[in-house]
């Protein structure tokens, strides 16, 4: 199937790692122009190195921290100065704190909107610009399951991300005439480093091993395994390309059947 991304330009966040980078080197792969970002300048590159070696694709890396707004215009400002515009918009953020309602004070919920929310609506708005210009673009937000069903002791996660995808089911429905598609996707657990982390925090609060964790999740998953990268990249993909010209407004789980509700 061709998925005619050819010369598209894609800006992928929160890109050094995991679920990011995992998109951002299946994009470069269909022959896309790809712009990574995250915090970490070393991580950043290596990176960049990474998905350059492994598709020969053009790949800028821009350092930003995503909830300060004067970086996050930077970053768009970067790659419009390298390609002139951009297509494809994947939002991403790594996952707020763990832990319970009473942990968490209101300074640490104000950041979990900044970095999960804000930063979807900031880099949504500096790019609109350009999409519309040229009647095609892709949003594509990357949430979690626990937007859809909320997870114990996630309740940062459970209550910004949900946020996301009303921005996403909104913006689908007033982007729609300039050829503009919105999508969200719902990753379930997923062999990145922030899963392992959860996993290493649940298993001390429960003074159980690791492994412990894993076998309990996987029961809880109709697959009985987690997913690698790679399969959630295959998605975000697809919505990114000229094949999913008639999906807007969804939101899709990742998630080896975790999701129990109907839709």
């Amino acid at each position: 199937m061709n998925l005619e991304l050819e010369g598209k330009v894609a800006l992928v966040c929160a890109s050094s790692r995991g679920l990011g980078k995992a998109v951002a080197c299946a994009l470069a792969r269909e022959g896309a122009k790809v712009a990574i970002c995250a915090r970490t300048k070393s991580a950043l590159d290596a990176a960049a190195d990474d998905i350059h070696s492994a598709s020969g694709a053009e790949v800028l890396a821009v350092p930003a921290d995503l909830t300060q707004t004067a970086q996050a215009s930077a970053l768009l400002d970067a790659v419009v100065g390298r390609w002139n515009t951009i297509h494809i918009l994947v939002n991403n953020a790594g996952g707020p704190p763990s832990g319970p309602f009473e942990t968490h004070d209101l300074a640490r919920w104000r950041q979990a909107v900044e970095l999960n929310l804000m930063s979807a609506v900031n880099l949504s708005a500096l790019a609109l610009p350009y999409m519309k210009k040229q009647r095609w673009g892709r949003i594509i937000n990357i949430t979690s399951i626990a937007a859809r069903q909320p997870v114990d002791g996630l309740i940062l996660s459970n209550a910004v991300r949900a946020g996301v995808l009303g921005l996403g089911k909104s913006l689908s429905n007033e982007l729609a005439p300039h050829n503009i598609l919105v999508n969200n996707v719902c990753p379930g657990y997923t062999r990145t480093d922030r899963v392992v982390d959860l996993a290493r925090a649940e298993a001390r609060r429960q003074q159980k091993s690791m492994e412990d964790i894993y076998g309990v999740w996987e029961k809880l998953i109709p697959l009985g395994r987690l997913a690698e990268p790679e399969e959630f990249a295959a998605l975000v993909v697809f919505l990114a390309s000229e094949r999913a010209s008639y999906i807007t407004g969804a939101t899709i789980p990742v998630d080896g059947g975790y999701i129990k509700s109907l839709c």
